[in-house]
């Protein structure tokens, strides 16, 4: 019963302040007018609208960053090299869905050792930390 108690509790305080929120938001809009987007987003005079979803999905940004000559990505295409570059995306796109990095680089490590012909004798799980540190700094 007390965790039900603090859950609402939680959910009320968010609710409330998303209505401050909104509220200062009306409030800006209603003293500025259109001018308060200034305050809300930083290139209003910029061309963004012409450029609105011209950006890269996070799987065009994956595969991209395998089809390049980094370092990391040569040693994953040469141990996945039975695999092909959209399948190897596909699962690194999933892989990096995941909440938690740890869990994001024992999923790359996972495909990795399922693709085992490691002759090079490159640490897995170095790579695979090294490979997940490369996609959350490109994808984000």
């Amino acid at each position: 019963m007390v965790n039900k108690t603090i859950d609402r509790q939680q959910r009320l305080e968010k609710f409330v302040q998303a209505v401050d929120v909104a509220q200062e938001l009306q409030d800006n809009i209603l003293r500025y007018g259109i001018n308060a987007a200034y305050l809300y987003y930083e290139d209003v005079d910029g061309d963004w609208l012409s450029k609105w979803g011209d950006e890269d999905t996070p799987l065009e940004l994956i595969t991209s960053f395998l089809l390049s000559n980094d370092l990391v990505a040569l040693n994953l295409r040469d141990i996945l090299h039975d695999k092909s570059i959209p399948e190897i995306s596909d699962y690194l796109d999933n892989c990096m869905n995941i909440s938690t990095e740890e869990n994001r680089v024992f999923a790359v490590k996972d495909l990795l050792i399922g693709s085992i012909n490691n002759k090079s004798g490159i640490d897995l799980l170095n790579l695979a930390q090294q490979l997940v540190d490369k996609l959350e700094h490109i994808i984000k």
